[in-house]
């Protein structure tokens, strides 16, 4: 992404040709937009070809740290954009992001590729340590979370500064149902905000946690409703904009009070790796679903909605009302009369 100065009358949705140019020779696996208004850069993952944290993402992902990083840290106001809030989203409509490549994974024990998946996760590391650290500029760092982030797309949304999330939205680390850990962060991450005895519980548990669960926890900083998370992003970055210089501030305490080095991070992941490779056929197996899920989550979403349209509780098909007698049955009985509404068999 090629970083210009723009006028600041310009329009806040408006993007050059040369900018969507720019933004589709350097990156495959999201778009970036600038809202002068914001003083935002808007990063939009759109992962290819499932949803998660696949190597391009990662590596793409890194590429533009690296960029804002070389430009901001040495930059001009009148060569540069103004650049105070870095906001991470996804256009996969109901998925922020379903976390590790799974794929990546299970070949790796099954190869018993200890290095390769140890590169992996070393990346991964590298990714969310700088955006930890707010790729060291006096930036804000947001994640808005729009459907579900699971494994390490809670963590990437949990190293941001702040997190909008619209109502619907589902986050938790699914891992121990492979008997695995959410091994890239999510432990610091989520002890720096709820202490560590939560933390174990959430990470053990295995459990989707909806967006008001996360909020009453102290891990979401605002809900939106559904379809207006952008717009609260927005709201959020304009009435902090007043006190930008506070916000940088608390920013500073909170790695002095709890800091996440990157050294401690690499360390959890070599105890990650260990725990990965001693899988065995049963655990990949599970982790096999999980991945089939991230292949086609749009139709899984599908079919989870049509069957708890039509499954019911025992005792339900009971409350039926909308039947018209003489009817027949599956097995070709022809049936006069609701049979539970005659009196006789009630009087016994």
């Amino acid at each position: 992404m090629k970083i210009e100065h723009q006028p600041a009358s310009r329009n806040k949705t408006a993007v050059t040709d040369d900018e969507n140019k720019n933004n589709q020779e350097s990156f495959k696996q999201f778009c970036t937009r600038y809202d002068p208004e914001t003083s935002a850069i808007w990063c939009w993952m759109q992962p290819e070809p499932r949803p998660c944290l696949n190597i391009s993402l990662i590596d793409e992902l890194i590429e533009l740290q690296i960029q804002l990083m070389s430009t901001y840290k040495n930059r001009h106001p009148d060569t540069v954009w103004p650049f105070r809030h870095l906001v991470i989203a996804s256009k996969t409509r109901g998925i922020f992001n379903l976390g590790g490549d799974l794929a990546l994974f299970k070949q790796c024990i099954t190869n018993n590729d200890a290095q390769r998946l140890r590169d992996y996760a070393y990346k991964c590391i590298n990714l969310l340590h700088r955006n930890i650290g707010n790729l060291d500029l006096p930036i804000t760092t947001i994640a808005l979370v729009q459907g579900q982030a699971l494994g390490g797309g809670f963590e990437t949304a949990l190293s941001c500064d702040v997190i909008i999330a619209e109502r619907s939205s589902q986050m938790g680390f699914p891992e121990i149902l492979f008997n695995l850990f959410p091994g890239m962060g999510a432990y610091h991450l989520l002890t720096r905000r709820i202490g560590s005895a939560l933390a174990e519980r959430i990470i053990l548990s295995g459990k989707t946690y909806t967006a008001d669960e996360l909020y009453e926890m102290g891990l979401i900083d605002v809900i939106a409703e559904d379809g207006a998370g952008a717009e609260a992003v927005e709201d959020y970055m304009k009435s902090h904009n007043r006190s930008h210089n506070t916000v940088r501030a608390i920013k500073k305490i909170r790695q002095l009070v709890h800091p996440i080095t990157q050294q401690s991070l690499y360390d959890i992941v070599d105890i990650w790796i260990d725990a990965a490779m001693a899988l065995n056929k049963k655990d990949l197996a599970k982790m096999e679903r999980l991945l089939y899920l991230q292949k086609d989550q749009k139709n899984s979403a599908l079919i989870k909605q049509k069957k708890a349209s039509f499954t019911r509780r025992r005792g339900d098909w009971r409350k039926i009302t909308d039947v018209s007698f003489p009817l027949t049955t599956h097995l070709g009985e022809n049936v006069s009369h609701n049979r539970r509404q005659n009196d006789c068999r009630r009087q016994h």
